[in-house]
């Protein structure tokens, strides 16, 4: 909780000061900043327009989700069978049809 809240304020302080090194000015941010905007409308009152849309969200979530979800099955399927095994962790078989 406490190294996601330094690094809030370090991305914060880098989009601040525009660069992400302290000795070179104007060199390009080593951080790539995600475009965001705290603002719905300008000083004069007006309504800004509609942010731009990133197309395929979800698409994109589902070609993380689904691989990553498969890679952890697995891994959690050999690492029982390694506890069976080596007789650290093996399940009671409880008749329970009595």
């Amino acid at each position: 909780m406490m190294a996601a809240a330094a690094g809030r304020l370090l991305v914060a302080t880098v989009a601040r000061s525009g660069r992400a090194s302290w000795g070179v000015p104007g060199r390009a941010p080593a951080v790539p900043l995600v475009p965001s905007r705290g603002a719905t409308v300008t000083r004069s009152g007006a309504i800004l327009p509609k942010p731009v849309k990133t197309p395929f969200g979800l698409l994109r979530v589902f070609s993380v989700v689904i691989p990553f979800l498969y890679v952890g099955t697995q891994i959690s399927k050999n690492f029982a069978a390694l506890l069976e095994e080596h007789d650290i962790f093996v399940p009671e078989d409880d008749d329970d049809d009595d």
